[in-house]
């Protein structure tokens, strides 16, 4: 396993072992399904892993959560997490019939009993999570307006709950409107890496 991820995560030789794995089913299913980037696929541990791990720094996920990746793609941030957080269950839901397909292979391979691949559209979801989260899908307002009734009123967490996600660069406009919901972690303050430098998390509250 890439050094990068234990630099900054003590894991279980269990989570260990799922996340050496990832790299060779990725490797597999991106020959056949373009789950990630061709040029990226060698910052694998970094630019997708460790960026999905980056929510773990800022966020401990009671267990019986239920959590939403939204338009999840090739599986980020579910998967990582879900191998973070074993007894949290992850819903990962793309509308793209291709990737779910591939989703639910790389889920069977990985023995991750607490991830469920979904293929529908946001709207078209009738159930509640704790938590949606999803990496850089659509502008913070149209997430908002997708994402309110996925989310339950009722939160068992010290932190709200809501919508949580990966961003880049200038968010300043994006926000607007937001202030008395939002916070916005710099997730260089966790990783040195340059890959991080504008990178952030957004937690929206419901």
């Amino acid at each position: 396993m890439d050094q990068i991820i234990q630099k900054y995560f003590q894991l279980t030789t269990h989570q260990k072992d799922k996340i050496c794995l990832m790299f060779d089913v990725y490797a597999e299913w991106n020959e056949k399904v373009n789950l990630i980037s061709r040029k990226d696929f060698p910052y694998f541990y970094e630019r997708h892993i460790l960026h999905s791990l980056a929510i773990a720094k800022c966020f401990s996920f009671n267990k019986g959560s239920h959590i939403l990746d939204l338009g999840s793609g090739g599986g980020f941030p579910g998967i990582p997490l879900a191998i973070q957080f074993p007894q949290v269950h992850f819903s990962l839901v793309d509308s793209i019939r291709k990737k779910t397909d591939a989703l639910k292979s790389i889920v069977n391979k990985l023995s991750l009993n607490n991830v469920t691949v979904i293929h529908n559209r946001a709207e078209d979801i009738t159930n509640t999570f704790d938590f949606v989260i999803c990496r850089a899908v659509a502008r913070l307002n149209i997430l908002d307006s997708w994402t309110q009734v996925l989310i339950s009123s009722k939160s068992n967490h010290k932190f709200k709950n809501g919508l949580i996600c990966l961003k880049g660069g200038d968010l300043s406009d994006e926000i607007k409107g937001f202030e008395h919901r939002i916070q916005v972690f710099d997730i260089s303050d966790f990783f040195q890496e340059d890959f991080f430098s504008e990178k952030k998390i957004i937690h929206l509250k419901k």
